[in-house]
C-alpha cells in the first residue's frame, strides 16, 4: 500500500515539475491542462462510524485520501464530469473497548469486547477507490480560481483491515498487539461524496452507502468522513 501511495505522489510531483517550466510547447500544454483539470486531490478528514453501538466511544479519528482525477468538461458550460483512481485510509480509535476481528470472541462475527487493559485500540482500513464526480466551477477554464462544488460516488475495494492495541503488562512493559483480518469486512464499499470550496481549498464529506461489515454481523456500521480537500493542482 505504501508503494501505491508513493507512486501516486511521484506522478503528482512529476506533473508539478513539468508545469514550472513553461518554455517548450509541451510544457505549455501541460500548464494549460494543469490549470483546467483537477489532476490531484488530497483530503484530510475526521472519521466516524454511524450505527456503531452506543457503548462504543471513539477518540480523535482521522483519515487521509489521495486521488488522481481527470476532468471531462461539457462544452460552453461550468459543469464537468471527473473520474480517477485513489487510495483512502482511515484510523478509528476506540475507548474502553477492543474490536475483535480475530474470531476469538465470536468465530462468525466481529465483536466489541469491553477492555480496560488496552489504553488505545486503532481500527485501520485501506481502500483502493474509483471516484466519479459531477462538478461545477464558476471559472471553468481555471480550476485554481473561483467557487467550486461537486457531488459524486466512490467505489472502493478493501485492501487492508487491521486492529492495533497498546497494552501494559504486569511488569509495566508496553506491548502492541496487531490483528489483520479482512474476513468480517465487506470487500466493497460504495460511498456518496460531496465537496464545496473556493480555489484550491474545499470542505468535503463522504458517507458509506453499505455497511462496513458483512451480513453475518448484527452491526450496521456506516463509516463517514468530514474534512478539508486540496485540489486543482
Amino acid at each position: 500500500m505504501k508503494k501505491i501511495i508513493f507512486t501516486l505522489g511521484l506522478i503528482a510531483v512529476s506533473i508539478g515539475v513539468f508545469a514550472q517550466d513553461g518554455g517548450s510547447p509541451m510544457n505549455k500544454a501541460v500548464n494549460r491542462a494543469t490549470h483546467s483539470r483537477d489532476f490531484l486531490m488530497i483530503q484530510l478528514s475526521y472519521d466516524g462510524w454511524a450505527g456503531a453501538p452506543d457503548s462504543v466511544k471513539t477518540g480523535l479519528n482521522r483519515g487521509f485520501n489521495v486521488a488522481l482525477m481527470y476532468d471531462f468538461p461539457f462544452k460552453k458550460s461550468p459543469l464537468s464530469v471527473a473520474a480517477g483512481l485513489g487510495v483512502s485510509t482511515s484510523g478509528v480509535y476506540l475507548k474502553d473497548h477492543t474490536f475483535d476481528i480475530s474470531g476469538k470472541s465470536n468465530p462468525s462475527a466481529a465483536t466489541f469486547p469491553v477492555s480496560t487493559a488496552s489504553k488505545k485500540v486503532k481500527v485501520a482500513t485501506t481502500y483502493l477507490e474509483i471516484p466519479i464526480e459531477l462538478r461545477y466551477r464558476k471559472v471553468p477554464d481555471n480550476a485554481n480560481k473561483g467557487f467550486k462544488a461537486a457531488l459524486g460516488v466512490k467505489v472502493g475495494a478493501l485492501v487492508d483491515a487491521h486492529t492495533k492495541a497498546k497494552t501494559t503488562g504486569a511488569n509495566g512493559s508496553k506491548n502492541i498487539d496487531k490483528d489483520a483480518n479482512k474476513g468480517f469486512f465487506n470487500p466493497w464499499r460504495f460511498s456518496a461524496t460531496g465537496r464545496v470550496g473556493y480555489g484550491n481549498f474545499a470542505l468535503f464529506g463522504a458517507y458509506s452507502l453499505n455497511p462496513m461489515l458483512k451480513d453475518n454481523s448484527n452491526l450496521d456500521i456506516r463509516p463517514y468522513q468530514i474534512g478539508i480537500c486540496l485540489s486543482g493542482l
